[in-house]
């Protein structure tokens, strides 16, 4: 199974390079989105050795990076994508955990914050979590979904499955768009608990 580890990056000069340490330690082959950076990041990436890297001129968003992503994915034909912050907040040593939820009847596994409690969980913004709730609610009395984290960048998806979505939001609202489209479609989903870190 080959799996490819996407990291969307927007001025992360203080994680980028721990990050990408920490990754390379449970994934091969890794792709940055650098979407247009003006801090130190992208003269960081260019002594990264062994990454594939897509450059964004301007910022353009985060769900302009996680298209990009899945287009690289898709055109290189990997059979396994997992998207991950460059912030901190995801463990790349959790990596192996999505994949192995990622069964052969599963064309997503999300991250989940909520699903339950870690030791090393902080609390997150007040107004984050107000709004992660309400989302998430609602998201699932529309859709007849029951998910416990809308928000969460942290997934792994089966590759072929993304030739279906027609994404086009390219800002945070896309998790809804997709979420819309994952329940459209009849998407396979499974939620696993991962640390909440802010």
């Amino acid at each position: 199974m080959r799996a490819l580890v996407a990291i969307p990056v927007y001025n992360e000069e203080r994680h980028v390079a721990e990050v990408l340490a920490q990754v390379r330690e449970v994934a091969s082959d890794i792709l940055v989105v650098n979407d247009g950076s003006t801090d130190g990041t992208s003269e960081l990436l260019a002594r990264e050795k062994d990454i594939h890297l897509i450059v964004h001129c301007r910022n353009r968003g985060y769900g302009a990076a996680i298209r990009s992503a899945m287009g690289f994915a898709l055109a290189q034909r990997y059979d396994v994508l997992v998207t991950m912050d460059c912030d901190g907040q995801h463990e790349p040593y959790r990596i192996p955990v999505l994949l192995e939820a990622l069964t052969a009847d599963t064309d997503m596994v999300s991250g989940s914050r909520y699903l339950r409690r870690f030791r090393q969980d902080s609390e997150p913004p007040q107004d984050r979590r107000r709004i992660n709730q309400l989302m998430t609610q609602e998201i699932n009395e529309r859709l007849g979904l029951c998910i416990t984290d809308a928000f969460c960048g942290f997934k792994a998806y089966r590759v072929a499955a993304l030739r279906d979505l027609d994404l086009t939001e390219d800002g945070w609202a896309m998790p809804v768009q997709l979420w819309v489209q994952a329940a459209f479609l009849g998407w396979r989903i499974r939620e696993v608990a991962v640390p909440r870190l802010y």
